[in-house]
């Protein structure tokens, strides 16, 4: 996270309505004192015990053969994100910087049994065809009967229980209204522009 207490975001829902939009993470971890890092589709679950994330790897990835044993992880999901020019400031003296959005999710990872694997797979790609829509969604009843399951040997699932959620929204809230205003007419449509041009900083 960004240490400025200005740009930290700690509203669950948020947040996870931003790791629903933004689902493609990255998964950090260090099972072995060695740090590793794999990229992943995620679907986030409300259980019981609290808020969950599931994914999905290949079964070669770095990290899948420690899953059996547990690590712990930070996923990052990175949203919009910009170059931003010192052209476009009002205020002279200034430098380049980088605006973004990002969330962390921190906790326990587990290996998702065969069934959970399968929900998970399920769930993702009807999270995914809905934002086609109105094209008719796919499932995998549309695949040859065990190709499917073949495929399935490839890779490994997982879950990792939300402990820590965090976000940051740098969206030059540390600059004066005419220089973000310059910033979002030189990005015109781009979402960080989106952004900076809601008080809340929401689309």
């Amino acid at each position: 996270m960004h240490p400025a207490r200005l740009f930290h975001v700690d509203d669950a829902e948020r947040l996870v309505a931003q790791l629903a939009a933004q689902p493609f993470v990255t998964v950090a971890a260090a099972p072995d004192g060695r740090p590793r890092v794999a990229h992943a589709p995620a679907v986030v679950r409300r259980l019981a015990g609290g808020l969950a994330v599931d994914f999905h790897l290949s079964r070669n990835n770095g990290l899948a053969h420690f899953l059996a044993q547990g690590f712990r992880a930070t996923l990052v999901s990175l949203g919009p994100e910009a170059y931003i020019s010192p052209d476009w400031y009002e205020s002279a003296d200034q430098v380049p910087t980088w605006n973004y959005v990002s969330v962390e999710a921190e906790g326990p990872c587990v290996l998702l049994d065969e069934a959970g694997l399968v929900d998970q797979l399920d769930a993702l790609s009807a999270q995914e065809e809905a934002r086609l829509l109105p094209k008719r969604p796919w499932t995998r009843a549309k695949m040859t009967p065990g190709v499917f399951e073949k495929m399935l040997r490839g890779i490994v699932g997982a879950r990792l229980s939300v402990e820590r959620l965090e976000g940051t929204w740098k969206l030059g809230q540390n600059k004066p209204a005419a220089d973000r205003a310059g910033v979002v007419a030189a990005l015109g449509d781009h979402p960080v522009g989106r952004l900076m041009a809601r008080p809340d900083g929401t689309d």
